[in-house]
């Protein structure tokens, strides 16, 4: 008894039979019933969609015999001779499949380009050339093409279909703008378990809905694959098709062991890692397979731990998520998942995969977990907004404390010496630092051009600063005054009603406040934290105590 595959037998036959491509459907269909065919189009999207066979669906539509049994505007009849010999791939003197992965040079397009110069075989039929994997093609044989499709013979249709448009953009790009493009799209896992549904109910198979959800995850967003799994399935014993039968036919690793993945990485149970791998290898798992499918698990956590539904979740995978995502934050779930984007590749690549899932378990059970400073502050017996620095004025290291204070402070303020002392530029000189500071946490620029002067005098309102390099920062320093005015009485106290500029003499070598900011990553880092330091002062305060390194 001939068995004809199920991706074969329910193969669409009809626009509207694409699943989850009705933007195609739709442009295809429009262009057939309104007569508005282009002579190129370019199929594109990810392998088992529907490329191909929306490619022989409007060949078939545009050589239907009986049009007016068609079941909707622009469709093909799908029943007479031309739409089953079409539909079924029989040779078609009016439709032509190339597989340009076997006839991809220059040749093959010139024999190609003088076919096309021939008629079709009717006056109301159309030629249809239909080019997969159209990316294999050469650039040769794209220039060989490319004259055809500027000015193509009459009632002749060229479709190309491919899953790398971007290696046709580099290799012809003139090509991309003489053909009409859709777009095929990933077809969600909930589309797939209803077309299989609809199949496995016309084909009489019985099969469990937990089954139909694995086989839908794994197709990975291609219905032909989809079909491809579920036959798989029925070929691999009698009766009922279970989730574990499914499991065991395509190899898949259960549930239960992403379910004790979830509670040993949240118990930090670091022994247990490598013998849970040596059960995966003695199993014969695939790990490559297992880190996707971690991935997956944990992309669920991600989800639900952020107010979400997961989606394409078996039964039990979805009871294992939800018994365990509150035991996980979301910043752990999102810096083990960067670890694993980061490994994966070298998983694939490598002899020794075994060695890098044991790796990667083990530094995700040992990854220290992410607490808010909030909670650690609580924890501390103090609270954020009354924790201050208190720094003394003068010049020997004092340790930071923390001191309680019954409004919020002002970071700034915090941090100001002596202030609301007279007119002195002894004291602006020792605060000249602070003010460059708070220049900085609103302008860095303005900080760059700042950090190059030195305070000579502040008397009477009148503030004087020696400027060194005055060719490059004056500019800037002359467009900012006001801010620089209002950072010093911030800081000082002292009343600035001008601000004066003196290039620095020739052969001075006077100390500035400090070096000039390097204007790179670890700037931009210093900066970063210079800004958490000012938002939150209890930041430093509560590092000491715990003896902590900020890091960002």
């Amino acid at each position: 008894m001939t068995h004809t595959a199920l991706a074969r037998k329910y193969r669409p036959t009809a626009f509207s039979d694409l699943v989850a491509q009705g933007h195609v459907a739709a442009g295809l269909a429009g262009a057939v019933s309104k007569g508005r065919v282009a002579h190129a189009y370019l199929l594109t999207g990810p392998r088992g969609v529907g490329k191909t066979s929306a490619a022989r669906i409007l060949a078939m539509a545009l050589n239907c015999e009986d049009r007016e049994s068609a079941p909707g505007p622009g469709e093909p009849c799908g029943l007479c001779d031309s739409c089953t010999r079409i539909w079924s791939g029989v040779a078609c003197v009016d439709v032509v499949e190339i597989d340009a992965a076997s006839n991809r040079g220059v040749d093959d397009a010139r024999e190609l380009r003088e076919r096309a110069m021939y008629a079709a075989s009717g006056p109301d039929r159309y030629k249809v050339y239909i080019v997969d994997e159209a990316h294999m093609l050469t650039r040769e044989a794209w220039n060989a093409l490319l004259k055809i499709l500027e000015e193509p013979p009459p009632r002749v249709v060229f479709v190309f279909a491919t899953t790398e448009p971007q290696k046709i953009a580099a290799s012809a790009a003139p090509v991309m703008s003489r053909v009409q493009r859709f777009d095929f799209r990933r077809i969600g896992p909930q589309s797939i378990v209803e077309r299989l549904k609809w199949v496995v109910e016309a084909d009489g198979i019985d099969v469990e809905s937990e089954a139909l959800q694995l086989i839908a995850q794994v197709a990975d967003g291609g219905m032909r694959d989809g079909l491809s799994l579920l036959d798989q399935a029925v070929a691999y014993g009698e009766g009922t098709i279970t989730a574990a039968r499914v499991r065991e036919a395509l190899g898949l690793i259960d549930h239960e062991t992403y379910a004790e993945l979830l509670t040993l990485v949240a118990e930090k149970r670091t022994a247990d890692v490598f013998p849970f791998v040596a059960r995966l290898v003695e199993a014969g798992a695939d790990l490559t397979e297992f880190v996707h499918g971690t991935g997956e698990v944990f992309r669920a956590v991600l989800v639900k731990i952020l107010g979400g539904e997961p989606e394409a979740l078996t039964d039990s995978l979805r009871h294992a998520v939800d018994q365990n995502h509150a035991r996980y934050s979301a910043g752990d779930v999102l810096r083990m998942l960067k670890l694993l984007a980061a490994t994966e590749a070298a998983i694939r690549r490598s002899p020794n995969a075994r060695l890098h899932v044991e790796t990667l378990l083990l530094q995700w059970s040992l990854l220290d977990r992410t607490v808010e400073l909030s909670d650690v502050l609580d924890a501390v017996g103090h609270s954020t907004p009354n924790l201050v620095l208190a720094r003394t004025a003068t010049s020997t290291p004092t340790k930071p404390t923390a001191t309680a204070k019954p409004s919020p402070p002002d970071p700034v303020a915090a941090e100001s010496p002596n202030k609301g002392a007279e007119d002195s530029s002894t004291n602006l000189a020792e605060a000249w630092p602070l003010v460059v500071e708070a220049v900085g946490g609103k302008s860095r620029m303005v900080r760059e051009a700042l950090s190059h002067t030195t305070p000579l005098s502040a008397g009477e309102g009148v503030v004087e600063l020696e400027v060194t390099d005055c060719e490059v920062h004056l500019e800037g320093l002359e467009r900012n005054r006001g801010l620089i005015a209002e950072s010093i009485e911030h800081i000082t106290g002292l009343k600035v009603k001008s601000l004066a500029y003196k290039p620095q003499e020739a052969g001075s070598h006077r100390t500035q406040s400090e070096p000039p900011a390097r204007l790179d990553r670890m700037a931009d880092r210093e900066e970063r934290l210079r800004h958490y330091r000012q938002v939150d002062p209890g930041l430093d305060a509560l590092a000491q105590t715990l003896d902590l390194e900020v890091l960002e």
